[in-house]
């Protein structure tokens, strides 16, 4: 995770090592970072270490995390105007909130960045959603609009709606939307902005729906691009809100593995026509039983979320359709073989583990980013064994696409497997690369 921030900050002459990554790495597992403007704090007080610096960090900040350029000489807000990060944000605006002639465009950038340095330290208090949704009437009439208006947009007060099912809150927002006729902004009833509702964007609601616009504090479960409600973003990493969209991509995959067996039908038949002299005939029986192999790194914390989706994923592709599921595991790559347990103990050699069904569908998850002495050419010869044994071998990578170019070690492993995002589309995109290697001709 975030293997080139250190050298990147270095060409703002910056203090940035790798145990600014262990810093960073820490506030994640104690749950200090949850939204983009959560990393800035926090880098901000590891690197920064006097008032000069604090220029060129944000520089350094805008560049890596939002691919915003700021040149010599130029103001932020002209770097940010120009920026393909703020048009994006503008493109997902709201038809009553889109910028036009008559907008001062400044204050457009004002509220990307308010939306941006988002942290979750601004958040004074927690409500729980039950509470809110229990005094809450949902087919309460929008008879006063706009009385929630925030001009300030400083949100102190974060909802918590994680113990209540999407469904329940997808049907209330249908309630709401039915009564609702204007645009509204903070507050916790209506679909709107910069409030602690469940539904809206901009706003301070873990667990919520995110509608109409960019995100601001990251804690949505589900997103919406429209009035007319799409569950699930297909581009976001694995989790609880579009794991059954990845479910059904993996339902997709074709299974064609034949048995010859002796045909006795057709067998007696001929026999009986040629006076009794029985030869046998024989016919191919399709399986329909699936055969998969899971192998996972779960050997760094930086992996530790994504190994429990994928587990929950294929647990439930176990339950929902019959298939053959065996998980085995390694760290960072392989070396003569792998582990049949979690714990990494019992281990099993590449010459067993080749030894399986070729038409065993083979998906590999990790990040495939280690230093390149650990992938070495033993290691890489392993890899090559999998990858001539089994016909239907995919890799999945928790990483954005972007930057698997920042690693030598992710690029050949990209080279030799076919690499796709760990999403609903990129699990989509790679059982279609597996049926298609499953029709080569081996």
């Amino acid at each position: 995770m975030f293997e080139s921030l250190p050298h990147h900050f270095k060409k703002y002459e910056l203090a940035a090592d790798v145990r600014t990554l262990i810093l960073l790495r820490k506030s994640f597992e104690k749950g200090l970072i949850n939204t983009l403007g959560d990393i800035y704090i926090v880098l901000k007080g590891i690197i920064v270490k006097s008032p000069k610096e604090i220029g060129p960090f944000a520089t350094a900040f805008y560049d890596y995390f939002l691919n915003i350029k700021i040149n010599k000489n130029e103001n932020l807000d002209n770097a940010i105007a120009r920026s393909d990060a703020f048009k994006e944000w503008l493109d997902n605006l709201n038809d009553e909130e889109r910028w036009d002639d008559k907008n001062d465009m400044r204050d457009f950038i004002n509220k990307f960045l308010d939306e941006v340095h988002l942290t979750t330290f601004d958040i004074e208090r927690v409500i729980q959603g039950e509470d809110i949704l229990k005094n809450d009437d949902p087919n309460m009439k929008d008879d006063n609009p706009q009385t929630e208006f925030d001009s300030n947009r400083r949100i102190t007060k974060m909802a918590d709606y994680s113990n209540l099912s999407l469904e329940e809150l997808r049907r209330r927002m249908e309630q709401v939307a039915k009564q609702q006729k204007s645009r509204h902004e903070g507050g916790s009833h209506w679909i709107g902005a910069y409030g602690n509702s469940p539904y809206g964007h901009g706003g301070a609601a873990k667990g919520g729906i995110r509608v109409g616009g960019a995100g601001g504090g990251k804690m949505a479960r589900a997103v919406i691009g429209d009035p007319n409600f799409y569950p699930v973003d297909k581009k976001q990493l694995l989790k609880d809100d579009n794991m059954d969209a990845a479910l059904a991509s993996l339902k997709g995959i074709e299974e064609e593995t034949a048995e010859v067996v002796l045909d006795i039908e057709k067998t007696i038949q001929q026999g009986l026509k040629e006076g009794g002299i029985f030869l046998p005939y024989e016919k191919e029986k399709l399986h329909q039983k699936l055969k998969v192999l899971l192998l996972i790194d779960n050997g760094g914390y930086s992996m530790y979320p994504y190994v429990q989706s994928v587990q929950k994923l294929f647990s439930k592709m176990k339950t929902r359709f019959a298939h053959d599921l065996k998980v085995h595991y390694f760290h960072n790559t392989i070396y003569g073989g792998i582990y049949e347990d979690a714990a990494r103990r019992k281990f099993m050699t590449i010459k067993k583990l080749i030894q399986l069904d070729k038409n065993y569908c083979v998906f590999i998850l990790g990040d495939a980013a280690m230093a390149p002495y650990e992938l070495d050419q033993h290691s890489q010869d392993d890899w090559k064994q999998l990858k001539k044994k089994f016909k239907k071998i995919v890799w999945l990578n928790p990483v954005r696409p972007k930057m698997w170019n920042y690693t030598l070690t992710t690029q050949w492993l990209g080279q030799i497997f076919s690499m796709y995002p760990l999403t609903p589309q990129g699990i989509e995109e790679a059982v279609l690369k597996m049926n298609q290697q499953g029709k080569i001709i081996q």
